[in-house]
């Protein structure tokens, strides 16, 4: 089973594929998603990303928290769950 990474203070010009290819170095990635405002279209500096392997994400953490890319220190850790959002019965 996979794990989700958060990864806070992308460059804003920083691409899916730019970013799949940095993780791609530690392991398989699954998935990548960076995080956009809805109104302007554009990047709010942070993304997801799905790594195949627990062994590759915890890797990437080590690897990766802290060190540069695009000119930016970026962050990387375990995503914590979603919250849940008041879910009401209506009757």
């Amino acid at each position: 089973m996979g794990k989700r990474l958060y990864v806070g203070n992308l460059p804003y010009r920083m691409t899916e594929d730019e970013l799949a290819a940095v993780f791609a170095e530690v392991g398989e990635v699954v998935d990548v998603n960076i995080i956009m405002d809805r109104e302007t279209g554009r990047s709010k500096g942070f993304a997801f990303v799905e790594m195949a392997e627990d062994a590759a994400a915890d890797t990437a953490i080590n690897q990766f928290n802290g060190a540069e890319v695009g000119g930016r220190t970026i962050k990387v850790a375990e995503a914590k769950p979603r919250p849940t959002r008041g879910n009401y019965d209506r009757h």
